[in-house]
């Protein structure tokens, strides 16, 4: 959410800022709002006043023995109270109107984010690794997969329907050996591995910010919630909660199941692995103060590189342009692996800075001085998603005659074995 006094104080910031992202002046709305909740809670304490002023009168009039007085001062109480009643249910309206209105606005992008309208503005910063040359024309990852009889679209398609996948054998073991692979050198970077709830209650989500802008992303159960990534289940261990400054920055890592509806993806890789109903990524998230946000965000960039690069992997890291930055993120790089049957980069990690942004939802604080209790910032990212990473080892790994050679640093963890098929 936001500081409403920081809005009051300069709308035009906010403003201006939002404008990057596209949107019209909000303020005006927001400090309309803002202005009948504080006119309707000034009306509610000086009711309350009077309330308590007649309240006190009624004794000295009952001490008086003047009965009709306080029978009239037991009205004027009476009408206050109703007065209040009326007015307690105004400004739980108004408020609650205000605050669906802030919850629905997107986080400010920072001052240095490129400006652009989508994707084709994002900005290069690097590229990484050569592309191999293959002698025959490579062919995609479920193609190889299905060849292989290790990937099953269809058996999948008849318990669950589309975009959903069955891995077996080898290809189950290297899903679940990058995974492991990811979470030793998360851990290496001082990434405490956790093992989450993947069922959480609405509340969560608003404080990740997929709530309520995205519902119809989620799948929900009667009560709760799957989680369309773990960073709501980590970023959320500080909800509520006041930290200590020796403990920033708190760094969290998990492997788990994700889950979306991919609602807004109609028609986009709905052949494959890329775009799933249910996949599994190892997650960052890095809780800090302000002044670590920007060492942290360049740190966690650096642990989902080193992944890719100890894979051989090539790859590019761009820098997301004002149109195409994530509803929460002040700041976001995107890492993009190479994939040979579409001779292209493909998003394989997001790592987002989101400022005090979920923070201020979650009521996720620090002990900055004595009395002096600031919002954390709160950071996140892909390190990496495990089956992006798959189709990528197989894509960029396949040899002609459709076999797959297995990544010198995963060969431990395929318990010797140097290739599939």
């Amino acid at each position: 959410m936001f500081d409403i006094k920081a809005i009051r104080e300069k709308p035009d910031r906010f403003d201006s800022a939002w404008a990057r992202r596209g949107l019209d002046p909000q303020t005006p709305r927001i400090l309309e709002r803002d202005a009948v909740i504080r006119k309707t809670k000034t009306m509610v304490q000086e009711a309350e006043a009077a309330r308590n002023k007649a309240s006190k009168q009624i004794g000295a009039a009952m001490g008086r023995g003047d009965a009709d007085e306080a029978e009239r001062l037991k009205a004027e109480v009476a009408g206050a109270k109703n007065v209040i009643a009326v007015l307690g249910t105004q400004l739980e309206t108004e408020e609650d109107t205000l605050n669906a209105l802030l919850a629905g606005l997107p986080n400010l992008p920072a001052d240095d984010v490129p400006e652009g309208a989508g994707e084709e503005d994002n900005v290069e910063i690097v590229k990484w690794g050569e592309p191999k040359e293959f002698s025959f024309e490579p062919k995609a990852h479920d193609d190889l997969g299905e060849a292989l009889g290790l990937m099953d679209f269809e058996t999948a398609a008849k318990m669950s329907g589309s975009r959903f996948v069955i891995l077996r054998g080898a290809l189950s073991r290297l899903d679940r050996a990058l995974a492991a692979l990811m979470l030793d050198m998360q851990t290496g970077e001082g990434f405490e591995e956790t093992s989450p709830p993947l069922l959480v209650w609405p509340i969560a989500l608003h404080g990740t910010g997929q709530l309520p802008k995205f519902a119809e992303d989620l799948y929900g159960t009667q009560e709760h919630f799957l989680i369309p990534t773990a960073e709501v289940s980590l970023t959320n261990t500080v909800r509520e909660s006041i930290l200590d400054a020796n403990v920033l920055p708190k760094r969290l890592t998990a492997h788990t199941p994700c889950f979306r509806s991919e609602a807004g993806s109609a028609g986009r890789d709905t052949k494959g692995m890329i775009r799933q109903h249910q996949f599994n990524k190892v997650e960052l998230v890095s809780i800090c103060a302000p002044d670590q946000a920007e060492e942290e965000h360049k740190t966690m960039l650096c642990c989902a590189e080193r992944v890719l690069q100890a894979l051989k992997l090539p790859y590019r890291v761009v820098e997301l342009c004002t149109g195409d930055l994530g509803f929460g993120a002040q700041k976001t790089y995107d890492i993009e692996v190479w994939l040979p049957s579409q001779r292209t980069y493909r998003e394989i990690s997001s790592i987002s800075n989101c400022g005090d942004f979920q923070a201020r939802r979650m009521n996720a604080r620090y002990k900055a001085g004595e009395k002096d209790n600031r919002f954390v910032h709160t950071l996140n990212g892909s390190g990496l998603a495990v089956g992006r990473t798959l189709v990528a080892v197989l894509e960029n790994y396949q040899r002609e005659d459709g076999s797959i050679t297995i990544p010198d640093v995963l060969v431990p963890y395929m318990g010797g074995m140097e290739t599939i098929g």
